[in-house]
């Protein structure tokens, strides 16, 4: 007893939320036990399995549903085999193990690349020579840098009819490729036929995939680069060089022919015009020539004397009228007699001193003795005087 009451005295006591959580629990465990002593029925062997097949069934069925995205499609397969396609939204299907669902994105743009890697990946874009060298139809070696842009337009076909689509489509873009090349020169490929060549490289890809049924469409074909292997380079670039130095010359002599030639045609043309002046303007000149002759002829017919007369006056008026001289009247035994008139040539207001001669002439018999003329336009009344 002693030892006892020793023990008891050294137990510590147990707080007071711990008393109440063990009252509570011996609380609900009499009730509990209570409960189904009551309702032994109700939870035979038999009801419970039943209850938790049906909770288990319900779930079952409730996995079938699924829900496709936009820009998305379902494809069903029921043992393995394709049931159907289902379009965006909810949607049920017998669950596994009677029915699988794949879901498959029809608008994502895919990519792949032949003949070298993409940058995204690496620090760098190198080639892949197995991919990228190709001959050429005139013998020689280019690396071709292609990309093929492609989407899934068939999920069923996409799903079933090739196990390995991408690769697929990458052997044949590369075997449309070196065909394609092959067929065609390398200045055609590096320079002017490069659009030709990838509608054709593209059309051959869509021909190909379509009759394999991959359900695969061809977006775009992108010729990222075309170029001789760096070992020739140099050499390419060089003949590059020299290809463009002739393009230029031969642009430089069009240029200066366009400019030359319009300009030779436009003074040929002047000039033919001059020419079709000058012989109207002569034509015309002759004709009224002719025209005043004719009239002169009849008025020379009419008074001969008179009309010689004044045909030699007006001649020497024309050919003096011009002319900075003085002319005076002498006999036909006296020399000639040519003498400066500087004052009265100024007086007169014919011009300089210094271009002015006075130059004595003798007229026709039947011109007056004496007369002083003039030839600047400006006349000296005749002086009649006796030897």
């Amino acid at each position: 007893m002693s030892s006892e009451k020793h023990n008891t005295s050294k137990q510590t006591p147990q707080p007071d939320w711990r008393l109440e959580i063990d009252k509570y629990w011996k609380q609900v465990s009499e009730k509990t036990g209570d409960f189904f002593n009551g309702h032994k029925r109700m939870f035979s062997a038999g009801k419970v399995a039943s209850a938790v097949g049906g909770t288990m069934a319900v779930v079952w069925l409730a996995s079938g549903f699924y829900i496709v995205d936009q820009g998305h499609r379902g494809v069903v397969t029921r043992f393995g085999a394709y049931s159907e396609t289902t379009m965006p939204g909810p949607n049920w299907h017998i669950p596994v193990p009677f029915e699988n669902v794949a879901i498959v994105n029809v608008e994502q743009q895919r990519f792949i690349e032949v003949g070298y890697t993409d940058s995204s990946r690496i620090s760098k874009s190198s080639l892949i020579p197995q991919e990228s060298l190709m001959l050429t139809a005139d013998e020689n070696i280019i690396a071709v840098r292609l990309a093929v842009q492609y989407q899934i337009n068939n999920a069923r076909e996409y799903l079933f009819n090739v196990k390995n689509n991408e690769n697929t489509l990458k052997q044949l873009t590369e075997s449309v490729e070196r065909a394609v090349i092959g067929r065609n020169s390398m200045d055609f490929v590096l320079t002017e036929g490069r659009s030709q060549i990838v509608a054709e490289i593209k059309e051959q890809i869509q021909a190909g995939m379509d009759e394999y049924k991959t359900g695969i469409s061809i977006a775009s074909v992108n010729l990222q680069d075309a170029q001789p292997p760096e070992e020739v380079q140099g050499a390419f670039e060089d003949a590059i060089r020299a290809r463009e130095d002739k393009q230029r010359l031969i642009n430089e002599a069009e240029a200066y022919a366009n400019e030359v030639i319009p300009k030779a045609r436009g003074a040929a043309v002047r000039i033919v015009q001059e020419a079709e002046a000058y012989e109207a303007e002569k034509v015309a000149k002759a004709k009224g020539e002719t025209e005043r002759f004719d009239q002169l002829l009849v008025e020379y017919e009419k008074s001969p004397a008179i009309t010689r007369k004044r045909l030699y006056l007006e001649a020497k008026e024309k050919l003096y009228s011009n002319t900075n001289k003085v002319m005076l009247e002498a006999d036909n035994t006296n020399p000639m007699l040519y003498m400066p008139m500087p004052q009265t040539l100024q007086q007169h207001g014919t011009g300089a001193a210094g271009n002015n001669e006075v130059e004595s002439v003798s007229e026709p018999h039947n011109a007056e003795k004496g007369a002083v003329r003039k030839t600047s336009g400006n006349e000296l009344r005749p002086s009649r005087s006796k030897q």
